[in-house]
């Protein structure tokens, strides 16, 4: 029997030529992630890094938020759904950051721990003044460090640091101006179109040059250091399951 993953792929030829997205299809969640959701954001990266007919990529949400982050449900009601998320996030990253093809992320409505970590494979990231975004996972007793390698080539030292140690939610303007976000539009509804048109734009592009150019900054950045994000995923990983880590998403949801 197969099951159906929320998470979908759609090429925009013939409208848009070469443009292929990955969409997060559980609106009625917010997107929250699953293991087998991560799974299937990998697959589907590998899969359009190797189709030559595809020069850009968009990542994006379905519904008013692009990814509220992991369900927190799952979590507390399966002792292996934490570990295997954090796993699939690590994968995600990666492989969205490693796809040949550039990646445009359309942030809408709310990027949010998990869902603000999928920020970090893309190459460029539109969002909205209003857009809520962040990395509020310390509450929980769960450590962001899964996030870090991927964080580290847009922020600063200083903002890293207080990014991921400050549980706070911040707005779409922030963002950009600490690096996280590259593109802001007006609102919400105008950021997956933005994304689209951008993508469009680079697919116009020779196509050789994009992927060797983004090869070369992946190599530079260390995008491609499996070390540091397997070190930082096992730093994550310590800490699922614990006490803590228990108590706190157990408070968390009973609110």
């Amino acid at each position: 029997m197969t099951v159906e993953v929320p998470v979908r792929r759609i090429d925009l030829a013939p409208a848009m030529p070469g443009v292929a997205e990955i969409v997060l299809d559980r609106p009625d969640k917010r997107n929250a992630l699953t293991p087998a959701m991560l799974e299937e954001v990998t697959s589907l990266a590998g899969e359009i890094s190797a189709d030559d007919a595809i020069r850009a990529v968009v990542l994006r949400g379905e519904g008013p938020v692009f990814c509220a982050g992991f369900d927190l449900e799952l979590c507390r009601d399966d002792e292996t759904a934490l570990p295997a998320l954090l796993r699939g996030l690590s994968a995600a990253i990666r492989a969205l950051r490693r796809c040949r093809h550039p990646v445009v992320v359309a942030a809408h409505g709310a990027a949010v721990a998990g869902g603000c970590a999928l920020l970090g494979g893309g190459d460029v990231v539109i969002s909205h003044r209003s857009a809520k975004l962040g990395y509020p996972v310390l509450r929980l007793g769960i450590s962001p460090a899964v996030n870090a390698p991927s964080l580290r080539p847009a922020l600063t030292g200083a903002e890293l640091r207080r990014r991921l140690l400050v549980p706070d939610l911040f707005s779409g303007e922030v963002a950009r101006r600490i690096g996280l976000v590259h593109k802001l539009v007006d609102g919400p509804e105008d950021t997956i179109a933005r994304a689209q048109v951008d993508a469009g734009r680079l697919a116009e592009k020779p196509p050789e040059a994009v992927r060797t150019t983004k090869r070369w900054l992946n190599e530079l950045d260390g995008s491609l250091d499996d070390r540091a994000f397997e070190e930082a995923l096992a730093a994550s990983l310590d800490l699922a399951g614990s006490d803590e880590q228990q108590a706190r998403l157990d408070a968390a949801l009973k609110r």
